[in-house]
């Protein structure tokens, strides 16, 4: 991906590939609209295990979505090549981050963008039920995947 296409570079975008699932098919023959979401969630996962070098990271010590805005782009039919999600933080804030996504073929499968997105995150403390700040060995870890806001062809305002 390059700048002239509105996502943040080669530089700091993390390519994650997802697998595609029969189930994710609707009767219209594409992969459904609610699917995308999953295939969101699975490249985040995929994305902080390399960010912040652990196994589950954040993911047990508390973050939750708090927003998601997805642009669809091209329908998507099945297939058994995963597709690449192509990944970067879009803002950094005291207690949570967004990530910015583009959802496109591998480079040996096309060039085909079916979904542009981004994610609102919040940082929890399950211990305490209540919001937390964002500590300074998570902002570092973050600081190299920083990168512009997603590519929408239109805002909500």
């Amino acid at each position: 991906m390059s700048t002239s296409d509105g996502g943040p570079g080669t530089d700091t975008a993390y390519a994650a590939h997802v697998s595609l699932r029969w189930s994710d098919m609707d009767a219209y023959a594409h992969i459904n609209n609610v699917q995308f979401l999953r295939l969101l969630e699975d490249a985040r996962v995929i994305a902080f295990r390399d960010w912040f070098d652990q196994d589950r990271s954040l993911l047990d010590e508390g973050v939750l979505v708090s927003r998601h805005e997805i642009e669809y782009r091209r329908p998507l039919g099945f297939r058994h090549e995963p597709v690449e999600i192509r990944m970067w933080v879009s803002r950094v804030g005291g207690a949570g981050f967004d990530v910015a996504y583009v959802v496109t073929d591998p480079a040996e499968v096309g060039s085909d963008v079916y979904a542009v997105a981004e994610t609102e995150l919040a940082l929890y403390d399950f211990a305490s039920s209540s919001p937390r700040r964002l500590r300074e060995h998570e902002r570092v870890s973050l600081q190299p995947h920083l990168g512009d806001r997603a590519p929408f062809r239109r805002r909500r305002r």
